[in-house]
C-alpha cells in the first residue's frame, strides 16, 4: 500500500537540532504564535529554524476548508485575535529577521477572508523592523479583490498565492478552490501594484503530467508571476491523498530550466522545496 511505501533517499532529512533552531522555537512559543512549519509538518523546519526564520500563520490553526493534501486541521476557527499582528512583529524583531513570511489558514467565515489581519501584521512588522522585507502567502479571499487591494495598499514586498496543482486535479486536491480564481488573484495583484513581486507554488507527484505543468507555467507567466516554487507532495496521513509518483531531483531541475526559459525571474525546485523554502533568496 502507498501509505507504507518508503520515501526515496533524496527525501531523507536530519532531525531538527542546533542552538538557532531551539532559539526560534522559544521565540515562537513566547509570543504564542502558530507556524506553518509545525502545522503543515514541513520537512524543512530544521533547516529554516536553524537559520532563524519561520513562516508565521495568522488567524489560528483551524481551517474552514478541508483540502485533501493539507495537514492543517479543519473545523470552526477561533475569533480573530487583535493582538496577533503585534505579537508577530515582536517575534520578527526578536529574531532579527531580514525576510519574513506570513501566511494563514483559510478563513471563509470572515467577510474579507482575513485580508485585514494580514494588512495589520505587515504594518506592525514594518513599524518595528522597517528593514525587513515581508512576504504574505495568502488564500484566494474567495475572489474579494477589494480585500486584496487593501492588503496591497500596505508596504508588502512579495504577494504569494499557491495554485498547488494542475486544473484537472483541482476537484480532488483543492475542492474549495478554483484554478481560474487563483490565476485571477495573481493577475489582480500585479494590476494593483506593478512593483510587488508575485509568487506561486505547485506540488508534484499527484498525477499531473509534463504537458499540464507546461501549460500552467505559461498561464502563470502570462499573468506576470515572478517567482515559482516546485516541490514533492508528501502524504501527511493515511487519510490524505496518496502519492502517485516520487519525482526525482533531476526532473525538478529540468522543470526549473524550462520555467526560467519562459520568463520566471526565480524558480526554486526540488523534492523538499516548499513555498517558503529559501524565501529570503527570491528577491535577488
Amino acid at each position: 500500500m502507498e501509505s507504507r511505501r518508503r520515501h526515496p533517499p533524496w527525501l531523507k532529512v536530519r532531525a531538527p537540532t542546533g542552538v538557532d533552531f531551539f532559539a526560534t522555537k522559544r521565540v515562537v512559543k513566547l509570543w504564542r504564535l502558530h507556524t506553518v512549519c509545525e502545522e503543515a509538518h514541513c520537512p524543512n523546519i530544521g533547516e529554516c529554524w536553524s537559520h532563524g526564520t519561520a513562516t508565521f500563520m495568522l488567524l489560528g490553526d483551524v481551517c474552514t476548508r478541508n483540502c485533501n493534501f493539507c495537514a492543517v486541521r479543519h473545523g470552526k476557527p477561533p475569533a480573530v485575535d487583535p493582538t496577533e499582528p503585534e505579537r508577530v512583529a515582536r517575534a520578527v524583531a526578536a529574531l532579527e529577521l531580514k525576510h519574513v513570511v506570513v501566511t494563514s489558514v483559510n478563513r471563509d467565515d470572515l467577510a474579507d477572508g482575513g485580508a485585514s489581519q494580514f494588512a495589520r501584521t505587515v504594518l506592525a512588522i514594518k513599524a518595528l523592523r522597517p528593514e525587513s522585507t515581508v512576504e504574505v502567502l495568502v488564500p484566494d479571499f474567495r475572489g474579494n479583490w477589494a480585500a486584496l487591494q487593501r492588503l496591497l495598499d500596505t508596504p508588502v514586498d512579495v504577494l504569494n498565492h499557491n495554485v498547488e496543482t494542475v486544473p484537472r486535479l483541482y476537484r480532488s486536491v483543492r475542492p474549495g478552490a478554483r484554478y481560474e480564481r487563483s490565476l485571477a488573484l495573481l493577475a489582480k495583484a500585479k494590476s494593483y501594484r506593478a512593483d510587488v513581486r508575485t509568487k506561486t507554488g505547485l506540488m508534484l507527484g499527484l498525477g499531473e503530467n509534463f504537458e499540464e505543468l507546461a501549460s500552467v507555467f505559461r498561464d502563470l507567466v502570462n499573468v506576470g508571476c515572478d517567482i515559482l516554487t516546485l516541490g514533492q507532495y508528501l502524504r501527511p496521513t493515511s487519510s490524505h491523498l496518496p502519492v502517485v509518483r516520487y519525482v526525482p531531483p533531476e526532473e525538478f531541475q529540468s522543470l526549473r530550466t524550462q520555467a526560467l526559459s519562459i520568463g520566471f525571474r526565480h524558480v526554486e525546485a526540488g523534492p523538499l522545496v516548499r513555498s517558503s523554502y529559501h524565501a529570503w533568496k527570491h528577491l535577488g
